[in-house]
């Protein structure tokens, strides 16, 4: 078994992580584009039957958990160290390094600030934080793709919708939006195409989140939403009053020039109802949704989805308490946890649900966000994960869906492995059920319950 205390200590003391943790595994022969020196290791069984997936090393306890998940899973994985310090001694180097791996990827991101030493051995706050906006340009993402219960949320990114200012505002002969921000055009272009074709897949509705009236940058996202929707078998219910392509077509053309010729190969035969509103009014219509189970693709921008994701992960418990008050209110005594399940609801509080970032070039990257990793890994030095009785151990289940998610994405077609997946999620509920263990003593549960990969 590894030794994840002496790891968490050596993090926490800003001892030399690095060496503690290269000395788990190998350097790998695969390198990312363009960075023929970066730190790249590997492990697990490399049975030549399924592609590996790449980890990113990140803080606290998202870095336990995935250190403990592959080891107890044994599948075959590549891993990039990107913990705070690391990433502040490497001058952010490490995220170009993780977000040009050529394999289907997870990245974590960890809230709140992190503190490194700098070379004078003072505590700073890590350059770049959580390097998110950093890695997404290195990687040429320009969608996040997050479900929620029925409701999918394509968040185009890079695209903020700041700029009220038409006096500033240009798209240049490259295809940038400039504004007080920069934004690239194309990655609008794909994203508001990815948000079509899930809208034609699934069959589910089509809502449009952006504000073309009032943000410049909104504007050019829906003009590019309108150009890719004529010559298609698209229905549209609610539609913008004035045609956001006509409007700024001369800025729009620029961005079209840019694109591959067969962009729209194939789009004249897709088809599905698109509803374009106004962002705001999105909320209150997709907690409709939600309880309609309604099966909904929502297109936002990367500030509005932030908002927009937040809600629907929050959302859940507050329904659930209200139908509860409404069961007392008609004198009934009910566990409305137990009831939403029983109705067929699948949302929970958020915790399981993931998100997927497409890049432009290249698979995919699998992440999710672990709010409270740092106050979690000081539960665990402390020696009381259950803060004398007040709060419950770390649940780490999100390590193993994401995990799950990714190698299913990487091998598709491979009942095995997805049989093999499930199996071994099957197992982690069964030692996770009733009393939850503490994160020591559940890894080492996991270890004897879960045979590895191909042992």
């Amino acid at each position: 078994m590894i030794n994840l205390l002496k790891i968490a200590k050596t993090e926490s003391d800003g001892g030399n992580l690095f060496e503690e943790i290269s000395d788990l595994y190998q350097d790998a022969d695969l390198k990312p584009s363009g960075y023929p020196d970066a730190v790249v290791w590997q492990g697990g069984n490399h049975d030549g039957n399924i592609k590996p997936v790449a980890h990113s090393l990140t803080d606290a306890y998202a870095l336990l958990g995935t250190i403990a998940a592959i080891d107890i899973l044994g599948l075959p994985f590549y891993a990039v160290p990107m913990w705070s310090q690391f990433r502040h001694d490497s001058k952010l180097e490490a995220l170009a390094w993780f977000g040009n791996i050529p394999a289907t990827s997870i990245k974590w991101s960890t809230a709140g600030d992190a503190y490194v030493n700098d070379e004078s051995g003072n505590k700073v706050v890590v350059m770049g934080k959580s390097g998110n906006a950093h890695l997404r340009t290195q990687a040429g993402v320009y969608c996040n793709v997050r479900p929620y219960g029925p409701i999918t949320v394509v968040r185009s990114m890079p695209c903020l919708p700041y700029s009220q200012n038409k006096s500033k505002f240009t798209v240049d002969d490259s295809g940038i939006v400039h504004s007080e921000m920069n934004t690239p055009g194309v990655q609008m272009a794909y994203a508001n195409r990815l948000f079509l074709k899930l809208v034609n897949d699934s069959g589910a509705i089509g809502r449009v989140a952006t504000k073309p009236t009032q943000a410049m940058e909104d504007g050019i996202n829906a003009g590019l939403h309108s150009w890719l929707i004529k010559d298609t078998k698209f229905e549209i219910g609610r539609k913008y009053a004035v045609d956001p392509y006509e409007e700024h077509k001369e800025s729009i053309e620029k961005i079209i020039k840019l694109l591959p010729s067969d962009f729209k190969d194939g789009m004249e035969n897709w088809s599905g109802r698109i509803e374009q509103h106004i962002a705001d009014t999105n909320y209150g219509l997709l907690i409709w949704d939600l309880i309609n189970k309604e099966n909904t693709v929502v297109l936002s921008t990367d500030l509005d989805g932030d908002r927009l994701t937040d809600l629907l992960a929050d959302i859940s418990d507050p329904l659930r308490s209200y139908s509860g008050m409404v069961a007392k209110e008609l004198g009934k005594d009910i566990n409305t946890n137990e009831l939403w399940e029983e109705m067929g609801y699948t949302t929970g509080n958020g915790r399981d649900m993931t998100s997927v970032m497409h890049r432009m070039d290249g698979p995919p990257i699998h992440e999710q966000t672990l709010g409270s990793a740092d106050a979690m890994l000081l539960r665990l030095l402390d020696g009381d994960e259950w803060v004398n009785g007040t709060k419950q151990p770390y649940d780490p289940r999100i390590h193993f869906v994401l995990i799950r998610d990714a190698y299913i994405d990487a091998n598709p077609g491979n009942k095995d492995l997805h049989d093999w997946l499930d199996n071994a999620l099957n197992k982690f509920d069964e030692v996770y059920s009733g009393e939850r263990p503490g994160f020591l003593d559940g890894y080492k549960s996991l270890k004897q319950a879960i045979t590895p990969w191909g042992k």
